[in-house]
């Protein structure tokens, strides 16, 4: 419910704040006074559209803040979903205008894009005209009516939280399949690129022993005459390992006449040894090398395969290579594994399906049951304000698909007036049989808190008399359950209320403004009969408005 409202720098409003209370409060004034501006400064916070030209100083921002007790119609999973700070016992609503033009909306002080702001206020206030009976018109809403009427609530919660999640899946689902048919197209491509990697069996180091292997092939005849005459000299006759081994003999007998005589025969004793693993490792050398040209060509065209791999994927090294194998491999896995996957998910939706389906048949049973009632209810109410022949159908339809609600739409029929064709409301009942229709609808939902507070603009244009009385007491039973604001030029309306606000434009030597205020008893009884006078206000008309207090 609305507790407190705030207006600054708006139309004709310096500044203006009024507290509001539960039950039936009711907002009078004379044409023009500026009741329209206050509701047009309300609906600003209801995220409705903000217009520079509201502005009363131009200079300076126009501010409409609102306290609402919410806890009852907006569950605390708004607060969290938007990251906003939850207070069960208040919530704020603020809107700004800044005189650049630009427009910022905040609830409990934290910045919020207007999106977010207007769905909040949907959940705390229906603000309802005779000329705007979109609610009325919304398919939405009327399924809402039937559901707050049947009591499913709890059901319909249930219902949602699980359809959230199925919806989540359907989305994973889709991104899989996507996923499934870009690695399809793949899949050939990997393989083959896979299997060429995978056949090539390659070795790490491999390519430079190739290399080497090659080199010596290549040159093989060249090498292995080098050797020979290598072998020559270091093993012939007169050769170097002879050499050496003559010059050991000789300085053997002197090398322990000095120390230094010691360090040359242990270098040449060294040497010798060194010359003799040369002449080991020549041979090996030679046993290895041959003039094979078969293996040469076989070693020519395994690097040749290397090279060709390495260009065409672009890396060097053979490590790479192998590298690049493993994500093909791991490629394929994944795709071999998402048919599992999808599978899995799908037979995860197909469970979600079936509890949908139980929770929405639940839904529709109730709905079904429930719909003649309320045919029946709406209609005992509207035939009391002035459309004794009006017969209205609830048409419950199913949808082919799961929905947020389950698979039923809702639209209610109307008709007035005896042998008229059911119609769309929209289609067929003019502004005050909608508003009228909508009096009713409300009066029956209201106990189920589909919305907290509303506000009723001269939901009583065009009616008088008896009917303006039968349109008050429905307004007062129906502010025992919720609050209930109205705005009203009659005074059988006006003498229901718990609460009497009176809009009063004043002007000044250079300004006109705006305010308000809360009505005393006597003040009250003064104000109802100017509403019944046309100029002076007489002592019947004075008696009458107290007659109608007191009834």
């Amino acid at each position: 419910m609305l507790k407190h409202l705030t207006i600054k720098n708006y139309a004709l409003i310096d500044s203006l704040e009024t507290e509001f209370f539960e039950g039936f409060s009711v907002l009078t004034g004379e044409t023009g006074a500026g009741k329209s501006i206050i509701l047009g400064a309300l609906s600003l916070i209801l995220g409705h559209r903000a217009d520079l030209q509201s502005l009363k100083n131009k200079t300076r921002k126009c501010i409409v803040e609102g306290v609402f007790v919410a806890k009852d119609v907006v569950d605390e999973s708004f607060y969290i979903n938007n990251n906003l700070d939850y207070d069960p016992e208040i919530t704020l609503l603020r809107r700004e205008i800044l005189p650049s033009g630009k427009s910022r909306a905040f609830i409990n002080d934290t910045p919020v894009i207007l999106s977010v702001l207007k769905e909040l206020a949907g959940k705390l206030v229906d603000l309802h005209s005779q000329n705007s009976s979109m609610l009325l018109q919304s398919p939405s809403f009327q399924l809402g009516v039937i559901d707050s009427f049947c009591h499913n609530g709890d059901t319909l919660m249930a219902y949602k939280k699980l359809f959230a999640g199925y919806r989540q899946k359907r989305s994973e689902l889709k991104q899989l399949k996507d996923q499934e048919d870009k690695a399809a197209a793949e899949q050939d491509y990997l393989k083959f690129q896979f299997e060429e990697l995978e056949n090539a069996k390659l070795v790490d180091g491999e390519k430079h022993e190739l290399e080497q292997e090659l080199e010596l092939l290549n040159h093989a005849g060249e090498i292995k005459s080098k050797l020979s005459l290598a072998a020559q000299m270091l093993e012939g006759e007169h050769g170097l390992n002879e050499v050496f081994s003559d010059l050991i003999s000789e300085m053997k007998s002197i090398k322990d006449f000095s120390d230094e005589l010691a360090e040359v025969f242990r270098r040449l004793e060294s040497s010798y040894l060194e010359v003799a693993d040369v002449i080991g490792d020549l041979n090996k050398i030679d046993d290895r090398v041959d003039l094979d040209p078969e293996r040469a060509a076989e070693v020519n065209e395994r690097l040749d395969m290397i090279y060709r791999l390495e260009q065409k994927h672009r890396v060097e090294g053979i490590a790479q290579l192998i590298a690049i194998k493993a994500e093909y491999q791991e490629k394929i896995s994944k795709f071999e594994s998402l048919g599992d996957t999808i599978s899995e998910l799908k037979q995860s939706i197909k469970k979600l399906e079936a509890e949908l389906h139980r929770l929405a048949q639940k839904l529709s049973d109730r709905r079904h049951s429930a719909k003649s009632k309320l045919e029946e209810k709406i209609t005992e109410v509207v035939s009391g304000l002035g459309m004794p022949d009006a017969t209205i159908r609830v048409n419950i339809d199913k949808t082919d698909t799961f929905t947020e609600t389950g698979f039923d739409t809702a639209s209610f029929l109307f008709n007035a007036n005896k042998g008229m064709e059911l119609q769309e409301m929209s289609k067929i009942a003019s502004g005050g049989e909608q508003s009228r229709l909508m009096l009713a609808i409300k009066s029956q939902i209201a106990a189920n808190n589909l919305v907290s507070t509303i506000i009723f603009d001269e939901i009583d244009s065009g009616v008088s008399g008896e009917i303006a009385g039968k349109m008050a007491g429905i307004m007062q039973n129906l502010s025992h359950k919720i609050q209930v604001i109205s705005i009203t030029h009659l005074p059988q309306i006006a003498a229901r209320g718990k609460n009497h606000y009176l809009v009063v434009k004043e002007s000044g030597a250079t300004s006109t403004t705006t305010s308000i205020k809360r009505l005393h008893q006597e003040d009250r009884i003064t104000e109802i009969a100017k509403m019944l006078s046309d100029t002076r206000v007489s002592s019947s008309a004075i008696q009458t408005a107290e007659e109608l207090m007191k009834n």
